[in-house]
């Protein structure tokens, strides 16, 4: 395929081999601003995030309803033990970019969450301590929520521009969140009727059909490479902890690191709100499993319409500060409402709301940010703010909402603590979207962006 010579090796450029728009481009673009070389790679690259993000929320409902088999009391631990996987995480995997190309390592992390899963289906079917299973994989299903997803972003920065982040972010945003539709849809259906240990099995096919579809966007990408594209293809190299250094070494990322831990902050407190609520409200294990799938399904319905009909045409019109700015926004308006309301019926639209405009808006734009740094940043610092960051914000959110419970403030108290923090972060995210292009000084080569 030739290369688009609007812009040799910049980003991805293919070709359709038609004249002219055909019907099927033509009734594309009435759902997404894409263009004709773009096709490919938009469509490869949609299906991949589908695949990722379906094998995740497979297992998302199994993941909460064993957060709360522990006990909501024990969740700080979790959080915290997290943290220190993430801790660990980062430096291995910053160590494989620096010795391995993307088209290698890519695939290898899904297969290494699959061979995970797999150990832990061993385990449940064995008949081991449920409990301590439960915690395990309630550690472990928070490693890999945020890590497939870094890095399945991680890729995409580094294969598309700015420009054109712009307009097909949300589109393929849009992929995941049909496979996050998919994912709790068979979960409701199942849970109910099946052995849980059976699922996760369902989500290592995903994890496997993830790793086919980066294979054939590779393909397609080398296919249509221009001179310099050779580059991209290579192993990064760097240290192990560049991943922090580039961030201290740049303000712009320091900026970043602010709005993903406010994000995370808030979203924690929320989450332990929701999950004190759901303890006290339901008992039944099953039950619990069937509303956290439902709440995830009415979640990415209304990501899906939001990321196809609103995101790529209104995100270059009102730019990124205030596509950052609604998240915040919409926070804020939550923890109000909790704040008169602390019941189940509250947090599950709050829930709703907040996540479907962190999925549909904040995410694809938080994305956009990072086709603008250099490569070495799209992988490591992005990977260091993604599970570093925003789990250090869950473990110190975790704890501040225990501590808080512990001296006697209720869920209404809690929630109205919060609001100011959100408030300051629609601040931060003006900030962000007025930002320009910035590469951190030790980045060594150009990204797509």
């Amino acid at each position: 395929m030739p290369v688009d010579p609007r812009r040799p090796g910049r980003g991805l450029s293919f070709e359709t081999g038609e004249p002219g728009p055909g019907r099927s481009l033509r009734a594309l673009q009435r759902v997404v601003a894409v263009r004709g070389h773009e096709v490919a790679a938009t469509l490869w690259s949609t299906a991949l995030f589908f695949t990722v993000l379906c094998s995740y929320y497979v297992i998302r409902p199994l993941r909460d309803a064993m957060g709360i088999t522990g006990g909501v009391t024990s969740l700080q631990w979790m959080f915290t033990a997290t943290f220190a996987a993430m801790l660990l995480a980062v430096p291995l995997f910053a160590a494989v970019v620096a010795r391995w190309p993307r088209q290698v390592f890519m695939p290898w992390v899904f297969r290494g969450f699959a061979l995970q899963l797999l150990g832990f289906f061993a385990a449940m079917q064995a008949g081991a301590a449920a409990v301590i299973v439960a915690r395990v994989f309630y550690v472990w299903a928070a490693v890999f929520s945020l890590f497939v997803v870094s890095v399945f972003w991680e890729y995409m920065a580094d294969l598309w521009r700015r420009e054109q982040a712009e307009r097909l972010f949300g589109f393929i945003a849009a992929g995941g969140t049909a496979g996050a539709l998919v994912g709790p849809l068979l979960t409701g259906q199942l849970a109910p009727r099946v052995d849980l240990a059976w699922l996760l099995l369902l989500s290592l096919l995903g994890l496997e059909l993830a790793a086919l579809c980066v294979r054939r966007l590779g393909r397609v990408a080398a296919a249509a490479a221009g001179p310099d594209t050779p580059a991209s293809e290579a192993a990064i190299g760097g240290g192990l902890f560049a991943g922090f250094t580039l961030v201290l070494a740049s303000p712009r990322l320091l900026a970043i690191c602010g709005y993903v831990l406010l994000l995370s902050i808030t979203g924690t407190f929320l989450y332990f709100e929701q999950m004190t609520i759901v303890e006290a409200a339901i008992a039944d294990a099953g039950a619990r499993t069937a509303l956290f799938a439902h709440i995830d399904l009415a979640v990415n319905a209304a990501t899906l319409v939001l990321q196809t009909a609103v995101l790529g045409r209104l995100l270059p019109r009102i730019g990124l500060g205030w596509t950052l700015a609604v998240l915040p926004i919409v926070s804020l308006a939550a923890f109000l409402a909790l704040g008169a309301a602390p019941l189940l019926t509250v947090v599950v639209v709050v829930q709703v709301a907040r996540r479907a405009a962190d999925y549909a808006l904040a995410k694809p734009a938080r994305e956009v940010l990072f086709t603008q740094v250099g490569r070495e940043a799209k992988y490591k610092a992005k990977s260091f703010i993604d599970t570093v960051v925003y789990r250090g914000g869950d473990a110190l959110s975790a704890w501040s909402f225990r501590g808080a419970t512990g001296l006697g403030l209720g869920l209404a108290g809690l929630a109205l603590l919060v609001a100011p923090v959100a408030a300051l972060w629609i601040a931060v995210g003006f900030r962000l979207g007025r930002g320009g292009k910035e590469n951190a000084p030790s980045d060594r080569s150009e990204g797509a962006g």
